[in-house]
């Protein structure tokens, strides 16, 4: 008997098939946008499985998505795929099949990390059994929050992003004004995310008098230059990008008094992680007024390992 495990975003759609309390036996990454709809994208990685030699019943399936989870079915938010966990295990024979929130799945996956998928950016003072966040940005940006019940956490999956964007100073409220006039409510995500990057940049250009275009740059691209180190526009965009997630991770942290951790997941917190220490985020998380002694407390993590919302799927799947 085999489980089935997915972390279904709006880039990249990651599956695997794995032995109860195993590792992956088999594994594939698709391009999500590839696919109309989820039943097309699963019925070709079953057959590659079967063209693998992997035919064993499946007893149970879990899929971490990108988008709110209501009665284990899920309109994703960035793909307009429409997903019913019994319908799929119906199509497929499947043993079951559960939906949940991605950074559920996420937050479900930290307990298979291993200290060489952690960097730590600040060690605080953690608790044994304190309550823990997870976020990331990505396509979106995730929340997803941890608690202790028991002797095993609870996760409780969120929709932390689509919070209201709260500036800091007044180049984040200039950021704003510019944003609000576009797209009216502006969330943490708006800013917080892959797209929201490229937004950042696009308003560092505008306000430096060194760009008319409205054409949004490429998240990668500003990445890239920002870690050459040869472009002080993508610099400063990436800067003020990591002041803006170091402020509401710590605002996070301070809802649940996270000293179990927070953990930074996500594929945009790797990628950038040459620049954290140097950048604002540790200041902006623990800046704080008169709270900030306990912020800097808190544990800040980043995870490396891409594949955490998939490690987290398959544990769901065993529990």
């Amino acid at each position: 008997m085999l489980i089935l495990g997915g972390d279904i975003g709006g880039t990249k759609t990651l599956l695997a098939l794995a032995e109860p309390g195993g590792l992956p036996l088999f594994e594939r990454r698709y391009p999500s946008q590839n696919y109309a709809e989820f039943d097309t994208l699963l019925g070709v990685f079953l057959a590659e499985a079967r063209a693998a030699g992997l035919d064993a019943p499946i007893r149970a399936a879990a899929f971490g998505v990108a988008g709110p989870v209501d009665n284990n079915r899920a309109q994703l938010t960035y793909l307009p795929w429409l997903m019913d966990g019994a319908d799929i295990a119906r199509r497929f024979d499947l043993g079951r099949a559960t939906l949940a929130n991605d950074f559920a799945a996420a937050a479900s996956g930290i307990a298979s990390l291993k200290p060489e998928q952690i960097v730590t950016l600040q060690a605080g003072k953690p608790l044994p059994g304190a309550p823990r966040v997870a976020l990331g940005a990505g396509t979106g940006l995730g929340v997803a929050f941890l608690m202790m019940q028991g002797e095993s956490w609870r996760v409780l999956p969120g929709e932390g992003g689509h919070m209201g964007f709260a500036p800091a100073d007044e180049e984040q409220a200039a950021l704003w004004i510019e944003l609000r006039a576009e797209t009216g409510r502006v969330t943490t995500e708006t800013v917080v995310s892959g797209p929201g990057l490229a937004r950042i940049h696009r308003h560092v250009s505008r306000t430096s008098g060194q760009s008319t275009d409205d054409d949004l740059r490429e998240p990668a691209a500003i990445s890239a230059a920002a870690l050459a180190g040869d472009d002080p526009i993508a610099a400063r965009s990436v800067e003020l990008f990591l002041s803006c997630y170091g402020a509401f991770a710590g605002d996070l942290a301070l809802a649940v008094l996270a000293r179990g951790g927070v953990y930074l997941c996500g594929g945009v917190a790797p990628k950038l992680l040459p620049l954290f220490q140097a950048s604002g985020f540790l200041q902006a998380f623990n800046a704080k007024g008169c709270h900030a002694a306990l912020a800097s407390a808190m544990p800040v993590h980043v995870v490396t390992e891409e594949r955490l919302g998939l490690l987290g799927a398959l544990r769901i799947c065993e529990g």
